[in-house]
């Protein structure tokens, strides 16, 4: 290293911490990493990177980790292979290897010891290090044989005269492939709808969908129309205020539930505490309620006041008729109440550090007079586990449990739809989004700062959709910090989305394999590519989705390399194809049959214009009008192109037998999406091979405003409405008795 120029140490460092030396955007182009990204993404790692002592001394530390440490953090075993071996590293600072032997025992996740054995004397020594002037060894053990799937405690201790190793090691036993249905490997293909939940109204709601409309959708989908799937925006916990804080892809935690989605009635304390009643009977806080159910889009501050309001009294009923005692040690005395006290048990310290951020922020919120973030709380609250928080929850246990409360009820009322799909006769029930990252200033961000690069941003590289790349504004794991960790937040949080229902959808996916890192401050054209390690992540992801039985989407659109999507469908992830973006290099639309077999089909998505607005151009229109298309000349450009991609719709169609009776294959002779063309096509990519196809309910509606315009924030309702059902749809579909509409 002494020889090397700083650059060159730079260059290394970067290399072993997976940042990428140069990557090609999605026309192809080469972007060379500088060295100001690599030094801005190093810092940002927690590496000491301001000069060339600092690179020597990473480098070092760098290479000599695992001997240092004894083991490496985790180690993954598939089922069905040779279980293999692992590295120990220890001192041995005598000259007789012969008297070197390590103790060591493997407990199993269940707590039960599977084993426990002393190799050696007389180990063999694969390879030797000096560190600081102390002699290291590495040996090579065997890993046990027939080891069920799940995730296993070793423990070693090593003595050879006065040097000592005592560590641990994660081994992380998994299936080779997610859980698949057998029916798809016997030739079944599925459907179902996809949509935003808070958009749903109905004549019962309270302004916004909730769990009782999800419930309606439930029997007429499943019940009525045969559906095997019900797509969902992400229901993660949201601040749920405008406009920073009510995007499902930037919440505050998505460990949790949003309780917004919690339909109040069904609440046992809303039914039966006098409070609540006195509460409803209000001629004013009616009126709220009106108000809210009235307005064209999705008021969310009304509406988490109003629910905030009864569910606080609710909450109040809950404790004086299932607990008695004093705080912060209340104990429950009926049934109901130790179904929460059990609850929060389950859940653990995840839920009370989420509870107890909320607490916190609305404290702090209280003190200042406005929202303030944890990073500018008082320095002892920025810590989770230092004693000024343990004080706090002491003394303000009652509202922790409060919001401890509201994830019960909503856990328990999802749980409950998701029972329910299965009884109406739905195979795969609810398809879960799973956002990819979540707000730094939010509870995951406030309680996982140890794994999280909060000097960072995630994002997209330049592309033809944003020139100058894309910053979503969310802190990336840390895969340094997250792998020493044993993975446990990645672990945590499959398994809490997994379990409400039969699939998942992973924003990003390809995030498993490499994210788009943009130092904090910096354009997003600065930005470039880390690695993660992508054998253990999908380790971890086969085996969650296993043990939940629940099939595994990756949102594999964009810049993906081919080798991302065959890992992938290696392990046993559906691809993610989306119509607009299925096109041969002329341009023409991909046959059906030309589909993997191995995907989730559908038209659109969130971020893209609806099949009635990408007919007439709403997009484009709405983009030109908020100034996010440069000029008059490019509007025109965009216009003309989109009548030519719709000339290659209407020629696929036709090419397939499936262009509707009458209906020209000129698109100005076809200036409006019809309900006829609408079915067209999606039969189209029924007829692909792809195991699902989903239908977005906008699609089904003839909704022409999209959920969410890329790239703005308050200048269009993003995640506010999905448009009005159009006329034709309302003629054919109003005999559905959950009344159900988009906002």
């Amino acid at each position: 290293m002494n020889n090397q120029s700083e650059s060159d140490l730079l260059r290394i460092l970067a290399d072993r911490a997976g940042i990428v030396a140069d990557y090609s955007d999605i026309a192809g182009a080469c972007h060379a990493t500088t060295d100001e990204t690599r030094r801005a993404i190093l810092s940002a790692m927690g590496l000491r990177v301001a000069n060339r002592e600092d690179l020597i001394e990473e480098l070092t530390a760098w290479d000599n980790r695992p001997w240092v440490r004894g083991c490496e953090p985790v180690h993954v075993i598939r089922l069905g292979r040779d279980a293999g071996t692992w590295s120990l590293y220890v001192p041995c600072e005598i000259p007789d290897d012969a008297l070197l032997h390590v103790h060591w025992s493997l407990q199993l996740e269940s707590g039960d010891q599977q084993c426990e054995r002393t190799e050696g004397p007389g180990l063999r020594i694969e390879e030797t290090r000096t560190i600081l002037g102390r002699r290291f060894v590495r040996v090579v053990l065997a890993v046990p044989p027939d080891l069920p799937i799940g995730y296993h405690s070793v423990k070693v201790y090593a003595k050879v005269g006065s040097a000592k190793v005592d560590t641990t090691c994660r081994f992380i036993v998994a299936p080779e492939r997610c859980y698949i249905p057998a029916q798809f490997q016997q030739g079944s293909r599925w459907w179902g709808i996809a949509l935003q939940l808070y958009s749903l109204r109905s004549d019962r709601n309270w302004g916004i969908g909730d769990f009782g409309d999800l419930a309606s959708v439930v029997e007429w989908a499943g019940r009525q129309l045969g559906a095997a799937v019900i797509g969902l925006n992400p229901l993660h916990a949201l601040k749920n205020t405008k406009p920073y804080h009510i995007s499902p892809y930037s919440p505050t935690s998505r460990l949790f539930l949003n309780d917004l989605y919690i339909d109040v009635e069904q609440v046992e304390e809303y039914r039966t505490a006098s409070e609540v009643q006195t509460r409803l009977a209000d001629a004013t806080f009616r009126a709220r309620i009106a108000a809210a159910r009235r307005c064209e889009l999705v008021d969310y501050d009304a509406m988490a006041s109003v629910k905030r309001e009864v569910l606080e009294l609710c909450y109040r009923a809950f404790l004086r008729t299932h607990f008695e005692g004093e705080e912060p040690e209340l104990q429950p005395t009926t049934e109901r109440g130790w179904n929460f006290h059990r609850f929060t048990e389950r859940e653990g310290e995840s839920l009370t550090y989420c509870a107890l951020f909320q607490a916190l922020e609305e404290t702090q919120q209280a003190e200042h007079g406005v929202s303030v973030t944890w990073a500018d709380w008082p320095e002892p609250y920025r810590i989770p586990t230092s004693e000024a928080v343990g004080e706090f929850r002491r003394r303000h246990m009652q509202r922790v449990r409060f919001f401890q409360y509201l994830q019960w009820l909503a856990a328990d009322q999802l749980l409950a739809l998701a029972k329910k799909t299965h009884e109406v006769g739905m195979p795969i029930g609810f398809y879960h989004d799973l956002a990819l990252g979540s707000d730094r200033y939010g509870a995951d961000g406030w309680r996982s700062q140890e794994v999280l690069a909060l000097n960072a941003d995630c994002g997209a590289p330049p592309d033809a959709f944003a020139l100058e790349g894309q910053n979503w504004g969310f802190p990336p794991l840390d895969p340094l910090r997250l792998r020493a960790s044993g993975y446990q937040y990645v672990i945590e949080l499959l398994r809490k989305n997994l379990r409400y229902g039969g699939a998942i959808r992973l924003d990003h996916v390809m995030a498993l394999f490499r994210l788009f890192w943009i130092p904090r401050g910096l354009p997003a054209s600065m930005g470039t590519y880390v690695h993660y390690r992508d054998e253990e992540l999908l380790a971890i992801l086969a085996l969650e989705s296993v043990r939940a039985k629940a099939l595994v989407i990756g949102e594999d659109l964009g810049t993906v390399p081919d080798w991302v999507r065959d890992r992938l469908e290696a392990t046993g992830v559906l691809s993610y194809r989306v119509l607009y973006f299925e096109r041969t290099p002329s341009g023409a639309w991909k046959a059906p049959a030309h589909y993997p077999a191995q995907a989730l089909a559908v038209v659109t998505t969130h971020d893209l214009a609806t099949l009635s607005g990408y007919w007439e151009g709403t997009d484009i229109e709405a983009r030109f009008t908020l100034g996010l298309v440069p000029s008059e000349q490019a509007r025109s450009a965009m216009l003309s192109e989109r009548q030519w991609e719709k000339a290659g719709i209407l020629t696929a169609l036709k090419s397939e037998g499936l262009l509707p009776s009458g209906v020209s294959d000129d698109p100005a002779q076809v200036p409006t999406m019809t309900t006829e063309l609408t079915e067209a096509v999606h039969q189209y990519l029924a007829r692909s091979p792809a195991w699902i196809v989903l239908s977005n309910i906008e699609d089904m509606i003839g909704a022409r405003a999209q959920a969410n315009l890329p790239g703005t924030l308050d200048q269009h309702p993003n995640w506010c409405r999905n448009g009005q059902p159009s006329k034709s749809w309302l003629r054919t579909h109003d005999s559905t008795d959950s009344q159900l509409s988009c906002v």
